[in-house]
């Protein structure tokens, strides 16, 4: 039975031992003790009871007044009261979209999400993560009276998430984590799982701006669009959502900078108002993705090419250990050396000191399962943007769809008005017009015989030398 439904009040009031806060009651409430949720036969999770005391709703309560938040407001849809689930962190950004909501007006409910990942690898680190992370939760959300609740999506995260990364991986492509997750996890099946509680909205602390349609205008679709940060912009993560998600959701920091953001925390006095960000893959933590490869896919011992020459420079653990562009990890002398190919039946890697060669460079590339997040391409496909990689660079672009008599599996071919370097299989093609995110699909295998130009001996010796 999936998991997903179960969900409990957190009944707790958390301490931060981390932030050094004295206590000032003489007589400390003592812990109470509960256990989240019972283990996942499949994945083996063993929970363990969470242990917290009060300190929290003891401490004054920040200086800043709704009134000064008002500025800040723009992306909250402050007109008219609404009930927003709220996915909380435990970190700086999903804290202060908490509070802008709050500070709307809204009648908020706070969610942590607690999946397989943070257990699953408690032995790599002595501290168990989501404990801290969860304690930081709960003293936010008892700074304004918020309740909050813990959802495990345990099965869910490893069926819709974890397993794709494991399989992509083994082909050789190079999935995305983040957009798998936000797509099927935290706006997939969170969405699922607290569907009969009508929520108006849901909420996170992405950098991105939804622009909803008039409830008069429900034939209207609602349309993402870039943040005010362009270096946080977290539009890319977003791109393949579908529009009945989008419909749903609300990012209060879409309209601030991340540096607003700091500062709101300070005159706040958030608890982990100097926490650093998370810059992990999505729900990995702490976790190497080294790690996560090793334990999850094996090793397997292979060569390492040099593509021009076919010289034999090394051994490797497994080709699903290294991407398209990648520098580092390979330990050769006389570089530096970058993953240009993989050949993936024989477990070759192939790599160049020429990656940067404009010869090496590609602007033309196929992506497969184009979703729009309108529901519709644009009327015009030779002027847009388009993003490969997380970051505030783009690209002028064109589009050429190609015929398909399956709608969900949409192919167009991108051409990229420049040559990009480290295009890779599996990872997204973001397209954009102006500052409307429009959608994404996922760049495949195929590309426009501008492949790294490996030479014949070293193919042969990837044949013969595995």
């Amino acid at each position: 039975m999936s998991m997903s439904m179960l969900r409990i009040r957190a009944m707790m009031m958390a301490s931060l031992p981390l932030l050094s806060l004295p206590n000032p009651n003489p007589n400390p409430i003592l812990p109470i003790h509960f256990s989240l949720f019972p283990p996942s036969k499949s994945n083996k999770v063993r929970s363990k009871p969470l242990s917290v005391s009060a300190t929290s709703l003891e401490l004054n309560l920040p200086s800043i007044s709704d009134r000064d938040l008002k500025p800040y407001l723009s992306c909250s849809m402050p007109e008219k009261r609404l009930r927003v689930a709220v996915l909380l962190s435990g970190g700086v950004d999903s804290s202060i979209a908490l509070r802008l909501l709050h500070a709307a007006g809204h009648s908020c409910t706070a969610f942590y999400l607690k999946i397989w990942f943070q257990e699953d690898f408690e032995n790599f680190w002595s501290a168990c993560p989501w404990d801290e992370d969860l304690k930081y939760a709960q003293a936010v959300c008892d700074q304004v009276d918020v309740p909050l609740e813990i959802i495990h999506l345990t099965d869910e995260y490893w069926n819709n998430v974890v397993s794709h990364i494991i399989a992509e991986y083994r082909c050789g492509r190079t999935p995305n984590p983040d957009i798998l997750c936000n797509t099927r996890i935290k706006f997939g099946a969170f969405m699922d799982a607290i569907s009969s509680m009508k929520f108006d909205y849901v909420a996170s602390g992405h950098y991105a701006h939804v622009v909803h349609s008039s409830p008069d205008r429900k034939d209207m679709s609602s349309v993402l669009e870039l943040s005010n940060d362009m270096v946080k912009d977290q539009t890319y993560f977003l791109s393949h959502l579908s529009q009945s998600q989008l419909r749903r959701l609300l990012f209060p920091l879409g309209c601030i900078s991340k540096d607003e953001v700091r500062r709101l925390a300070a005159k706040m006095d958030l608890p982990n108002k100097d926490r650093k960000d998370s810059q992990g893959i999505c729900f990995l933590g702490k976790i190497k993705f080294s790690e996560f490869v090793a334990r999850h896919i094996g090793e397997m011992e292979g060569i390492i090419l040099e593509a021009e020459t076919g010289d034999y420079l090394g051994k490797h653990r497994g080709f699903w250990f290294y991407t398209i562009g990648q520098r580092q990890g390979l330990r050769l002398p006389g570089g530096p050396w970058y993953v240009v190919e993989k050949d993936t039946q024989n477990n070759v890697v192939f790599v160049s000191r020429n990656y940067f060669s404009l010869d090496k460079k590609r602007r033309t590339f196929r992506v497969g399962s184009l979703k729009w997040l309108s529901g519709f391409p644009p009327d015009r496909l030779d002027q847009l943007q388009c993003k490969v990689r997380h970051g505030p660079s783009f690209y002028n672009c064109s589009v050429k769809m190609e015929t398909s008599q399956d709608r969900n599996s949409d192919i167009a071919v991108v051409d990229l008005s420049e040559d990009d370097q480290g295009l890779a299989a599996g990872q997204y093609a973001a397209l954009y017009q102006i500052k409307t995110c429009l959608g994404s699909g996922v760049i495949l295998d195929s590309w426009d015989n501008q492949n790294f130009p490996v030479c014949a001996k070293a193919l042969k010796i990837a044949k013969i030398g595995r």
